[in-house]
């Protein structure tokens, strides 16, 4: 009977030649460099660490100049050991595998190397038929007789499947022992080699990745350096010795959070692979209409996944580190951590000489809302705060640039403008110490509403809001819709959008904008008013795998403009910089800083806030941070119940991360004020006449020509807190109510 059976299957082999030879020759077989599996983006902070890993499967080419030798070995040993004797196709295989299952034996395959690749690079030679089975000999045959040895090795080696979710040579490498497959010892490479086989456990066999069956795994890799050593592949001249131990010390355990195939999308790097995305599309590396795809550019939303671009980053590790650290609820000891689950922060952090962002904070992953930059949902596009008094550096640039002086003197008493129904008000006070003479300079460090009220109804809203699109803001947010209605302000010309929708409130921050914009509005004070486009991508590169080589496809333009006069810039500074004594956030070791707070309220109902902020510069870095709420708006307030103003919450994270982020960086000093614009150009009362000088042996309530003494009480001399709007001291600085959405701007 087995002798029948025997010659039935020869006959059939003899059959299925004569259709191999005539198939051969009229199939037309795609090449490995027209399949090009998958392959993973890598992606790099500026100092060269990985970030993030994306893609449909965790691959990363390797040419075969960076795969040992010992490593093709252990693979030969344990899949094909033939590999460099046969044709693609191994014949005698194919018959002692026939023999063996026709007599009962284990039932064998005895698929080459060759058919292996052919097999898992073609989709249609996925089916287990013998159509199939012919066809992968075909394909073998041919790749046999287009490719050397070497070069089927490496097709093999960058698609084959190694468990873990690590496709490839390279990708299981650096899964299994975290390093590159070219610094792979002998052990490490037979521990490789033997997952092949099975490298997932099935329902009858528990595969042989070691964690999960060790005894399996070891007899395994064993068997793999055994079938070496007989080849003649380890322990002869020339070749390294064999190992005796198992790689236990260097093998990695499996991990949930290991660098995989998402690794970073699911940590608040996932941001940054959006911005990534976005970038590849700005510079035309992709495309979003399938007519215009091409093997250099792909579809976008398959490049990241397919593409197998290694992309480097603006982003500074240390800088993130200290953005985490400062604002990140789920790391320990944060200005978070422990605090009200409504809270949210949000940080940026911009270099101004470059407009790299160095630190991004908006989210703990990719996938869900970003309260640091905008959100696209079904044509909606949400992620703008009110930014309140933060916004009033706009509006002083502005004031400035059209003629206002810094000693220029406003009204400050609360009113209702005419035509109106709302009250304009500082933080809810009607007067202030300074009264209807308050400088532009005195108005800013109070913080006051009503003088940026009335410049901005003078100069007009349109001012403002190009002041604020100069500086790198690219979006700002209506109030009076529902939803806020977005209005792209590099599209859209100031002057059509003031003072409707953006009424004279635009002045002190009704009008929301991103973190983002505003850290690099922020940035381009802090360059002496040239602008850089804030931008999280240094280079773009891809492998080229006939060489192995990879190539530049792009990256940063650095296009810096003078979009704000120097004079300007300069005069806003020197008020800025005075902010950190009066709300108490001096940097460290006397680093001077210019700084400016804001708050926006709840709604008309309630005096809570629902957003605050904290801006700010040195020459070296610009940085924005808001604290507001996680989804639905709510009164944002501390574990001790205490209203969050930009000073605290937002202040206390500013600081810190400035501090730690600016260790070891020169102390750098602002240029001086220009003192531009006319001194007379306000609506105010002129100052009032400078006191006469105090007598000698003054103060003595006995001598008829010293002034009396004011002993404090509720009078202007009991004001000590010259920041202070309030004729008696005590606290307060900005507020305002709204037109139409009547929350109220608080500090």
């Amino acid at each position: 009977m087995n002798i029948l059976i025997a010659s039935f299957a020869v006959f059939i082999m003899l059959a299925g030649i004569g259709v191999v030879g005539f198939t051969y020759y009229s199939t037309n077989v795609i090449l490995p460099e027209d399949t090009t599996p998958p392959l993973a983006s890598t992606i790099y902070a500026g100092d060269g660490k990985i970030i993030a890993k994306v893609g449909a499967e965790n691959r990363t080419f390797v040419n075969i100049r960076d795969i040992p030798q010992w490593v093709q070995d252990a693979v030969a040993a344990a899949e094909d050991r033939n590999f460099y004797r046969h044709s693609g196709v191994d014949y005698k295989g194919i018959a002692r595998a026939a023999w063996n299952n026709f007599t009962g034996g284990d039932k064998q395959g005895a698929s080459t190397i060759t058919q292996q690749y052919a097999r898992n690079a073609y989709d249609n030679l996925k089916q287990d038929t013998y159509g199939r089975k012919v066809k992968e000999a075909i394909l073998a045959s041919k790749l046999n007789d287009r490719y050397t040895k070497p070069e089927i090795m490496q097709h093999y080696l960058n698609v084959i499947y190694f468990g873990r979710g690590a496709y490839g040579i390279e990708a299981a490498a650096q899964t299994y022992f975290g390093k590159p497959t070219k610094n792979l010892t002998v052990a490490e490479a037979a521990v490789l080699a033997a997952l092949i086989k099975q490298p997932e456990p099935s329902a009858t066999h528990k595969g042989y990745d070691p964690a999960i069956n060790q005894a399996a795994a070891l007899d395994r890799w064993n068997y793999v350096i055994g079938g070496m050593i007989t080849e003649g592949w380890l322990d002869a001249p020339g070749k390294p010795k064999h190992p005796t131990e198992y790689p236990v010390k260097t093998l990695k355990k499996p991990s949930s959070k290991g660098v995989g195939v998402d690794f970073g999308v699911n940590t608040p790097y996932g941001n940054v692979i959006n911005y990534v995305a976005q970038e590849m599309r700005d510079m035309k590396l992709c495309t979003d209409n399938d007519a215009e795809v091409t093997d250099n550019k792909p579809l976008c939303s398959q490049a990241l996944a397919k593409g197998g671009y290694r992309i480097t980053t603006t982003i500074d590790t240390k800088v993130q580190k200290a953005a985490l650290e400062a604002a990140q609820r789920a790391t320990k000891g944060s200005e978070l951590d422990g605090q009200p689950k409504n809270l949210m922060a949000a940080l940026v952090s911009i270099e101004p000489k470059t407009g790299r962002v160095v630190a991004y904070y908006g989210g703990d992953n990719g996938t869900g809302t970003d309260y640091a930059g905008k959100n696209y949902d079904n044509g909606v596009i949400s992620g703008g705060h009110s930014p309140g008094s933060s916004f009033k550096i706009y509006t002083l640039a502005a004031a400035l640039d059209a003629g206002k002086s810094l000693e220029s003197r406003w009204k400050s008493k609360a009113f209702t403008p005419e035509g109106t129904k709302f009250k304009v008000s500082n933080a809810g006070y009607d007067n202030t110490s300074c009264g209807n003479s308050c400088t532009l300079e005195v108005s800013t460090l109070k913080s006051l509403n009503v003088p940026f009220y009335y410049v901005t109804q003078e100069i007009g809203p349109d001012k403002v809001v190009n002041m604020a699109k100069q500086a790198g803001v690219t979006m700002m947010w209506q109030t009076d819709t529902n939803p806020a209605k977005a209005h792209d302000l590099t599209k859209e010309d100031p002057k059509d959008l003031a003072p409707s929708p953006f009424f004279h409130v635009v002045g002190y921050g009704q009008y929301p904008v991103t973190v983002l914009d505003h850290a690099n509005g922020v940035a381009t004070f802090a360059n002496e008013g040239v602008y850089n486009k804030a931008h999280f991508v240094k280079k773009v590169e891809k492998q080229d795998q006939q060489t192995g080589t990879w190539r530049k496809l792009g990256g940063e333009k650095l296009d810096p403009k003078q979009r704000i006069k120097k004079d300007v810039v300069h005069d806003v500074t020197s008020v800025l910089e005075k902010y950190p004594a009066a709300v108490n956030r001096r940097l460290d070791d006397g680093r001077k800083a210019a700084e400016k707070t804001g708050t926006w309220e709840l709604n008309e109902k309630t005096l809570d806030n629902g957003d605050a902020w904290m801006i700010g510069y040195t020459p070296q870095l610009a940085t924005a941070v808001w604290v507001g709420n996680v989804r639905d708006r709510k009164a944002i307030k501390d574990k001790d119940g205490n209203k969050i103003s930009g000073a605290k919450m937002p202040g206390a994270i500013f600081q810190r991360f400035m501090n730690e982020a600016l260790k070891g960086e020169d102390k750098m000093d602002f240029p001086e004020a220009a003192h531009v614009g006319d001194p007379n150009s306000g609506n105010g009362d002129a100052p009032p006449p400078t006191a006469p000088p105090v007598p000698p042996g003054c103060p003595d309530p006995l001598n008829p020509f010293c002034p009396p003494v004011d002993n404090g009480g509720n009078g202007n001399g009991g004001n000590t807190n010259p920041f202070d709007p309030r004729p008696g001291g005590g606290g307060g600085g900005g507020g305002g109510i709204l037109p139409t959405t009547p929350p109220r701007q608080t500090y």
